[in-house]
């Protein structure tokens, strides 16, 4: 996942550059909130792991036995229990990745460049001298391992908006991708793009998201067949994809209330007193008959490529959930407010909402929908949180997602 935020820059280069200055592997991990929120963000199912339960001993992990030479990366999360810490688990994952590049003609040139974080394990393989020869290996927790079988399903149904995997394997949560280009953080931040890039990757990911409207039939067991969607029960559920549907979000929030022990008795017993403004927030949310689609949950500018003008794609979708499209402008709000200021937010929501139009609901019932959606999508980012490997201290993911509950009621109704 990529939990980043403005603070420390990420090296730009394939498609998971998070926190990975690749010289020396620096963590850029920030410490706290970022831009008013924390880094990252619906109550997952706890999965069991046999192979990262063990403690990393010497150098094992890193370069031992018969490995390739690697640099490890673990920034600020030491204490993280992992599969990486197996070298069983290792050969097994690098012997798939092994034959995936022979397969494809590829060579590994130099040593492996590794990031293990508590959500996953990030490998980069250099497959040539220059800056775009690489190839990315994930690996995720067993409650996002639903991404790689994402991957591969995006890449079928909407092609022009992700990068197509060179291999997936959905039963192991592994997947194999080609280095996408430039990040767009990296544009923005080398001044060769500006507000008007927003605009244009927000309308691009909205396309995307009403055209997966008929895969979000069937996730977490709701929603009839919808026309255009694939016989037998898949699309996103089918994939493990998590449901947090507006319906849903007054028990996600019960949940998230009683299950965190940083609220005391007395905040908890006050959230809960607030609880009928959410459930009347989601039923006018819900009135307007907006079809569920695909949410990020996470779509800033360091997961979004950018490589050619005009021209964007969207990835890292281990946070991903199926829910009210509206909310994946949670993010990308908050983000062109604060760089640009609050004039560019507005032709950025429009161009959203153009691929929204014609289901019913006015321009003006829209953004309001909209503003609806973005203060509701706190409690998916709340909820992601805790997409962990087992084992892993919860602390920062408790912390983060307190955060998140609290900004629901904090936040207001204002236009966006």
């Amino acid at each position: 996942m990529g939990r980043t935020g403005r603070a420390g820059s990420a090296s730009g280069v394939g498609p998971y550059p998070d926190g990975v200055r690749l010289a020396g592997l620096h963590a850029a991990e920030p410490g706290g909130p970022v831009a008013g929120r924390p880094r990252r963000h619906i109550p997952v199912r706890a999965g069991a792991g046999r192979w990262w339960n063990r403690p990393m001993h010497g150098n094992e992990g890193r370069t031992g036995g018969a490995e390739r030479a690697a640099v490890v990366d673990r920034g600020r999360f030491a204490d993280s229990m992992t599969p990486w810490d197996d070298a069983g688990w290792r050969r097994e994952v690098f012997g798939w990745a092994e034959r995936v590049l022979a397969s494809h003609g590829l060579v590994e040139a130099g040593v492996r460049e590794v990031r293990v974080r508590p959500w996953s394990v990030l490998v980069r393989f250099r497959t040539g001298g220059g800056a775009r020869d690489a190839v990315w290996l994930k690996a995720g927790a067993p409650s996002n391992a639903f991404e790689a079988g994402l991957a591969g399903a995006l890449a079928a149904w909407t092609p022009e908006h992700v990068m197509t995997p060179l291999a997936v394997d959905a039963a192991r949560g592994w997947s194999l991708l080609p280095d996408g280009g430039p990040l767009f953080r990296d544009v923005l931040d080398a001044g060769t793009a500006g507000p008007e890039a927003w605009t244009t990757a927000l309308g691009r990911y909205g396309a995307m998201q009403r055209r997966l409207v008929p895969y979000a039939n069937g996730a977490a067991g709701h929603g009839g067949q919808e026309a255009g969607a694939p016989e037998g029960g898949g699309g996103l559920g089918g994939l493990g994809v998590p449901g947090a549907r507006t319906r849903e979000l007054p028990e996600v929030f019960d949940a998230l209330v009683a299950g965190n022990p940083l609220f005391d008795d007395d905040e908890r017993a006050a959230l809960l007193r607030r609880r009928p403004r959410l459930v009347a927030l989601c039923a006018e949310l819900d009135a307007y008959g907006l079809p569920d689609s695909l949410d990020h949950c996470d779509l800033h500018d360091g997961q979004i490529l950018a490589p050619s003008p005009g021209r964007f794609t969207f990835f890292d979708w281990g946070d991903a959930c199926v829910a009210h499209p509206f909310g994946s402008l949670l993010v990308p709000v908050r983000e062109v407010r604060e760089r640009y200021g609050p004039a560019h937010v507005a032709p950025m929501v429009d161009a959203y909402l153009e691929h929204w139009t014609g289901l019913g609901p006015s321009r003006a019932e829209l953004r309001r929908a909209a503003v609806l959606a973005v203060r509701l999508a706190a409690l998916g980012r709340a909820g992601s949180w805790f997409r962990l490997f087992p084992g892993t201290p919860t602390g920062d993911s408790e912390e983060a997602s307190a955060y998140w509950v609290r900004q629901l009621f904090a936040a207001t109704d204002e236009e966006l």
